[in-house]
């Protein structure tokens, strides 16, 4: 089989419109081209956009020799309610925007022409999602060409029979019967066998001296597949799966602690364009940060996350939607999933089921429809029907379980008619839903949920649901997990989202008990869209806490939207006996400041000592370690010591001085564990263009360059502010912004105004060579340049 790339060459245009057609290179985020506006219906959802409906077009040239060919377009994702026209025939439509679709053209193409390829992609019927979407096709597109007789495409499945010694079973679906021939070459193995009536040929191949596919060890082997003139590639992993209450979650029956993290499908400043170098660096960046997995929330993953988490020993919990038949916004997918549900579960096992890092599935998120015997029995169903597909792999569902009381008792945070009320009030600012509730939580803080989860009423209104998955999938339940131990003593428990205060909680309880499978956080990555979810915003960034038109971001990250980590994240890592010792300091400047409330956020702590301006102003420092006690110095002067009590994490009230801040972490029998320390910033400020890599492909890859003030050794001066301007020759700039929550600009723009000291570049090359990226700070008069070579 052939598989060409049909990313190049595209045309953009408002649908209707073709006198705003721009040329593009896919995958691309129309929306970003769209107004914002505060009266618009997409709200905190989206971030104020106004979404318009956009076509994208294509001339392809159909070589002659094609004609004996099957011909198949594969678009992994458009969003959303897809036409395919081929030559202006209606080809395709697909409703869902997250679930990659086939369209055969092979009787619609004229071959030894030119062919027109048009997708209209609807985004006007809105509010249709909770969190930013983007517009048209986000995703890669590929032409797929086989020969008459072939292997069904996704018609190869590889399952793990045996560990010691390594042994999988190989299934081909073929459209005809024939000779399939399997081989690793690596391997040195070779198997030959006749396809049987129904063109089905199973073959069970033993690999001796294969490696093993781990965390720790994420090998890869390439399986070559033939069958006649079709030869197909696999990459693929041997590893087992194996989950009990005795031993908890298992690969390789080794036990496995999950340490996830919950991830959106968008790239930050780059909209939802799912660009391949963006995703590697998205899971590369969640493997730096200390967790082994994550949760793709709350809609199927793209390829390329599987492939970077297949690569980096990163496991997947793949999740399917948001909603069921209840409707969190008024046109979300919520009309669709009980008919299409069948159809979307197997898009997703055929997309999952040859990488290893897939580790299991979810049906869904917070569906309060688990409350309700129509609920329950979905539940069950899709649980059945995903075993019916991939029996190895376990099934979850996330489940918010103070929502469902809330939802039993008629006060449910989403509805039917709070979808429509959602639409109505939005001109009278009036929050409903899930925006009220956030907004509350945001006063009552993080422990006003998982007290709820403790109520009675909530573990009745759970249970069944619960019976009908493989791990009971907890949102914000911390503190029902000892309780529910004891009173089901088969349930395994996830944590399927949490909050980051949890994470040295829940260390301690899953080192001691099995059945606590893990926990995601939300989450690891910020993202577009639910804005100010996870905010702490002071006034000099965020005029209003309103979260009116200007908020464009959750801010609920371990890591903010331009990649970079926080104290959170340092916090986390400690948190997992991943890293010793780190300093987190509360912004000198705004420390006496009220910021915007959220009760997704545990600290808005930086590890910076460089507060210029701010000298005798009080602050809060904190310092995390696993250790007895934790001394903190300031020019060597002892500030206080603290002993640390059922967390990693202690708290000094400090006066800000220059200098340096040291913390050292003791044992009980007072032997030091472990020091760091904080160094201010010279007087002398510069502006720096650092690229995250000096050398990058020619072939997809990007140039991601951080725009920072700092003093002459790179130390970084977050009071620096300033808007930059950024030119680039040898490369095209695709994005350009800062991570504040609040940002008013267009991440399209060659402008952009900084954060803490610092912004973001994205940069695609257009050309092999050196690509020179040069910033301007408009009012600091400082300049900054950085090459990168093209390869």
């Amino acid at each position: 089989m052939k598989r060409i790339c049909l990313n190049d060459n595209w045309k953009c245009f408002v649908t209707g419109k073709r006198d705003t057609a721009i040329d593009v290179t896919l995958p691309y985020d129309a929306m970003l081209l769209d107004e914002k506006d505060d009266e618009s219906v997409t709200g905190v959802n989206l971030g104020w956009y106004v979404p318009q409906d956009y076509s994208f077009e294509k001339t392809l040239l159909a070589p002659k020799e094609w004609a004996d060919q099957i011909t198949v377009l594969y678009f992994e994702g458009v969003y959303h309610k897809a036409t395919v026209y081929v030559n202006g025939i209606k080809a395709a439509y697909k409703d869902y925007g997250y679930t990659g679709f086939y369209v055969d053209v092979t009787k619609l193409l004229k071959y030894g022409e030119d062919n027109t390829i048009l997708v209209e992609a609807i985004n006007t019927d809105q509010p249709n999602s909770r969190w930013y979407t983007g517009t048209g096709i986000y995703r890669p597109v590929w032409l797929y060409q086989m020969p008459q007789k072939h292997i069904l495409i996704n018609g190869i499945k590889v399952d793990t029979l045996s560990i010691d010694p390594p042994v999988i079973k190989v299934a081909v679906s073929t459209n005809s019967e024939g000779q399939v021939t399997c081989a690793i070459a690596e391997l040195d193995t070779e198997v030959k066998e006749i396809t049987n009536a129904d063109g089905v040929a199973e073959i069970t191949m033993e690999l001796p001296g294969a490696e093993l596919w781990s965390p720790e060890n994420p090998k890869l082997y390439d399986l070559k597949v033939s069958f006649g003139d079709d030869v197909r590639t696999e990459r693929i992993g041997i590893r087992t799966l194996e989950f009990n209450a005795k031993k908890g979650f298992a690969i390789n029956g080794k036990r496995v602690i999950l340490r996830g993290a919950c991830i959106h499908h968008d790239n930050g400043i780059l909209g939802a364009a799912g660009h391949e170098f963006s995703d590697y660096r998205k899971i590369r960046l969640m493997k730096e940060n200390g967790y082994n997995a994550v949760r793709s929330a709350h809609n199927p993953c793209s390829e390329a996350i599987l492939r970077a988490c297949d690569e980096m020993g990163v496991l997947m919990m793949d999740e399917y939607v948001d909603a069921w038949y209840i409707h969190k916004t008024r046109y979300d997918y919520a009309t669709s999933v009980e008919k299409n549900y069948r159809t979307d579960l197997k898009a997703l096992v055929d997309k999952d089921y040859n990488h290893p890092s897939v580790i299991m599935y979810s049906t869904g998120n917070e569906v309060a429809e688990t409350a309700q015997a129509r609920g329950i029995e979905l539940c069950g169903n899709m649980t059945d029907y995903l075993h019916e597909l991939d029996p190895s792999r376990p099934v979850s569902c996330g489940i918010n379980i103070f929502f469902n009381f809330l939802s039993s008792m008629g006060l449910g945070i989403y509805s039917d008619k709070k979808a429509e009320q959602e639409v109505k009030n939005v001109k009278k600012k009036k929050a409903v839903g899930s925006e009220f509730f956030n907004n509350l939580a945001g006063i009552l803080g993080a422990d006003f949920m998982k007290f709820g989860a403790t109520l009675y009423p909530c573990d009745v209104l759970t249970r069944d649901a619960f019976a009908r998955m493989d791990f009971a999938g907890y949102n914000y339940g911390i503190n029902r997990y000892v309780h529910d131990l004891k009173k089901y003593p088969e349930r395994l428990i996830l944590g399927s989202e949490t909050f980051c205060s949890d994470a040295y909680r829940f260390m301690e309880l899953a080192a001691d008990e099995p059945r606590i499978i893990g926990d995601f956080v939300w989450s690891g990555m910020d993202y577009l869209g639910e804005v100010g979810v996870g905010s702490w915003e002071y006034q000099d960034y965020a005029p209003d806490f309103g979260h009116g038109k200007g908020w464009v971001a959750a801010g609920s990250g371990r890591v903010d939207l331009t990649g970079k980590s926080l104290s959170e994240a340092d916090y986390t890592r400690v948190a997992f006996g991943l890293k010793d010792i780190a300093i987190g300091v509360i912004p000198v400047k705004y420390a006496d400041q009220k910021h915007s409330p959220s009760a997704w956020k545990m600290t808005n702590a930086m590890a910076s000592w460089s507060w210029e301006g701010c000298e005798n102003k009080k602050t809060k420092v904190e310092v995390y370690a696993r250790a007895y006690e934790i001394e903190l110095l300031l020019n060597g002067k002892t500030i206080g010591k603290k002993r640390t009590q059922n967390d990693c994490r202690v708290v000094f009230d400090v006066t800000y001085m220059p200098g340096e801040l040291k913390a050292v972490a003791f044992a009980e029998n007072g032997k030091v564990i472990a020091t760091t320390a904080l160094l201010t910033a010279g007087e002398k400020t510069q502006l720096v263009a650092e690229p995250e890599l000096t050398a990058i492909n020619s072939d997809g890859d990007l140039a991601y360059v951080r725009l920072k003030f700092t003093d002459q050794a790179g130390e970084l001066k977050p009071l620096e502010r300033d808007h930059i301007k950024v030119s680039v020759t040898g490369g095209e700039l695709i994005g350009l912004g800062s991570a504040c929550p609040y940002y008013e600009g267009s991440y399209l723009d060659d402008v952009c105004d900084t954060y803490y000291g610092e912004a973001l570049a994205v940069i695609r090359p257009v050309s092999k060579g050196n690509m020179v990226i040069n910033a301007v700070s408009l009012n600091k008069n400082l300049t900054a340049a950085a090459t990168v070579e093209v390869r």
